[in-house]
Formats: structure tokens, sequence, C-alpha cells
């Protein structure tokens, strides 16, 4: 198939390009994506694809073709998602078309992932389809849960009624899905450390448990030069930190995976005055829900009792995050056969660990068979690229044909 839809798509290059530096140089922030939803349904209804707007949370679009045969339309849809939201960064990539909203920016890539998307439903709507496609629009991924809301709202159940969906082109809103059911769903992320041209993936847990806590350690204030009139909440959140990596080094086995970082701390008004309250916070991250549950518990109990053992309080506010990203093993083999067959086996990288960022597309995988695969962007024969989250970041546009060719094959697989 790849043969015959690489002229479609590099024909759809120059306008793809285009629409992804408009996205980049207008990010907007979790669950304000109301421009960046605004071209998607734009694109979506050019295309005469038929689509949900106002979903997610009020940004969240769906779209729907229908299969090109009444036998294709008996069958499950297959769904493509893309993430729209930015971070609050501040761009430093001296681009033409960097961000025009300050301190806000498209440092992890969303923007790419937009415009490839809105690419395939180009590719896909000229296309011989033999099922239908689902296309998910998705909002806040950064921190938000999107993806969440989006599966809660029905995104992948179909319509209420059952049918099959298709035609129109005009936008509405509401909570249900649209035409069939969803059988699998894939999503991609643009990788700066694999070279442009590959993909990668790995069935099981693919992306990390995200744990998010806050800590407020209580104690006596005192004057500096007189400690032994207080309990120091310094002295003691020092400790618990210091305790808490014993979670990863005594707690959980070596050939298991676990991350505790603190990432800020916040104390103390002067110099000679030992403060009543320490906030830090931090995430955990965690690959297995055994040991999601352990580094839970542990957290706890170590926070708990080293504050208390020094004379202090400490109160934990811990939030379970998004779930670990589990690849579905049939899914994950539909991508890696689609892969090898579209772009070829040196392409194609079955990678050996899970990386311990984390993803709300794993909410998605609750409902139905999902797979999630990296999209390299580092470009060829250069050592480094920055990373995601970075001041410098920019995806790479030569990534954009290789992401649509991908994201069309799985859908055109049958």
């Amino acid at each position: 198939m790849s043969s015959s839809i690489r002229p479609l798509i590099q024909a759809e290059l120059p306008g793809l390009r285009a629409i992804r530096h408009d996205l980049h140089a207008h990010p907007e922030l979790s669950f304000d994506e109301k421009r960046t939803s605004g071209v998607v349904q734009r694109e979506l209804a050019a295309l005469n694809i038929a689509f949900k707007a106002g979903l997610g949370g009020g940004t969240g679009v769906l779209g729907y073709l229908p299969a090109s045969t009444p036998e294709g339309n008996k069958l499950k849809s297959v769904a493509l998602r893309a993430d729209m939201d930015a971070l609050p960064i501040t761009e430093e990539t001296g681009k033409a078309y960097a961000s025009c909203n300050p301190g806000v920016m498209h440092a992890c890539g969303h923007d790419g992932h937009t415009a490839m998307l809105i690419g395939a439903a180009r590719i896909l709507s000229k296309a011989q389809r033999p099922q239908p496609v689902t296309f998910v629009f998705q909002p806040a991924e950064e921190g938000g849960g999107g993806a969440n809301l989006m599966c809660k709202e029905g995104c992948l159940c179909g319509e209420i009624s059952g049918g099959s969906g298709g035609g129109g082109g005009s936008g509405g809103s509401g909570g249900s899905g649209m035409g069939n059911p969803v059988g699998s769903i894939f999503g991609l992320h643009g990788w700066p450390t694999f070279e442009v041209g590959k993909v990668a993936s790995k069935p099981g847990p693919i992306l990390a448990a995200t744990d998010d806590f806050t800590v407020t350690v209580r104690g006596t204030q005192s004057h500096g030069a007189y400690p032994h009139y207080g309990n120091d909440p310094i002295v003691a959140a020092a400790h618990i930190i210091t305790a808490l990596q014993t979670i990863a080094a005594r707690n959980v086995g070596p050939l298991d995976s676990v991350v505790v970082t603190v990432g800020a701390i916040s104390a103390g008004t002067a110099n000679n005055i030992i403060p009543q309250e320490v906030t830090f916070i931090g995430t955990v991250r965690t690959l297995r829900n055994e040991t999601k549950t352990l580094a839970k518990r542990r957290f706890i109990g170590i926070t708990e009792g080293t504050a208390r053992a020094l004379g202090c309080e400490a109160r934990v506010d811990y939030i379970d995050g998004y779930p670990v990203t589990e690849n579905d093993p049939d899914a994950t083999e539909r991508f890696f056969c689609v892969a090898r067959q579209a772009l070829g086996g040196d392409k194609t990288e079955r990678i050996d660990q899970a990386t311990m960022g984390g993803e709300d597309f794993s909410y998605y995988g609750h409902h139905v068979p999902a797979c999630f695969f990296f999209l390299g962007l580092r470009p060829r024969n250069a050592e480094t690229y920055p990373t995601l989250h970075q001041p410098d970041f920019d995806f790479n546009d030569d990534a954009l044909p290789v992401g649509i060719e991908m994201l069309c094959e799985l859908a055109l697989a049958k």
C-alpha cells in the first residue's frame, strides 16, 4: 500500500508543514486548545469528514470515516489518536514560526502529532478503506488526563444508536462516540533519541504510571540560634527525602523499576528563623501495578514515620496519576508487521526496555486493544537533538511523512 499512498502524502506535505508551523506558533495549554480545535474542525469539514467537537473538557474533536464497502462497515473501527496541548515553557528555538504566546510552547511535539493526524485524515479520505476509521484529537495530555475524559464520554463506544456513521462534515457537540465502536487504537509520539525515518515499540509496558505527591512537614518554629526550642521541619524534610530513595534501593527488586523524584522544596523566610512548615513536591514512576501499590504504601509510611521520629508531623497528598501505558500484544504485532512492510526491517525497532515517562494514552488501553509507538525525530548523522520539554525543542518536519504513512497503513491493514 505504501507505494500508492506515498505520492499522496508528498503532495500534501507543503500544506501540512504550514499547518504544523501555524500550530507551533499558536500553542495552547491543556483544556484551552480552542484555536487548535478550530483548525482541526476546519480541516475535517473541508474533507467532508463527519465530526463531533466540544469533547474531553470542551476542546476535543472526534472524526469518523466509514469503510468503503458495506461489508467493511460491519467491522469495528480502527482509531488513531493525536494530542493537541502545549506546555508552560518559554520557547528558545529562534524559529520564524516560534511561539507567539509568551511562556507557552509546543515543547513536546503535539503540533506535529496533530498535523500528522490531519494528514492521515486527508489521505484516508481518498483511500479504499477496509474498515471504518475514527480520528481522536485529544486535549490535555500534559497532566490533564484528557484521554480519560474522552473515554468516559464514550469516544470509543460508537454511536449510542449503533449506526455506522459517515457523511456530513458539520460539527456538533455531545459526549457519545461516532459510527461503529472502536476495535483497536494506535497512537504515536515523536522521539528525539531515534533517528528520523525509524519507528519503535514493544509489547507490554512501554511507559510508566505517573503518580504525584505534595508533602507538608510541620514542626515548631524557633530562632535559628536556639533550635532546641523547636522542632526543625527542614531537617525532617531532608531526612524524609533521603529515606524515600530506599524505596528503590531496598523495597523494590533490583530488576523492577521505580523512580522517586522530589522536584521542588519550599520553606522559610529568613536565615535565622527555623520555619514552621516545609513543602516539597515530586513524582513516583512505576511499571507494574504491584510496584505502584508498594511504592505508595512505603512512601506514606516512610514520610509519616520519619517526620514523627524527628518531632514533626507530615501531611501527604498522594495523587494517583496516569496508569502504565501497556501495549496489547496483538495490536503491537500488527504495528510491527505494518512497519516492516511499509518502512522496512531496518527502520523498525523492537525496544527492550520501557521508558519512565508517562502518557495518558494509557487510558484507551483499558477499553480496547491499544498500541503506542515512537517516531524518530533525530536528524540523520546528528549525534544529539533537543529532547522533549526543553525550550529549544522543535518537532522535525522530516518525520511528518513517516508518521502519516504509519497512521494510514495501520488504518488500512486488513
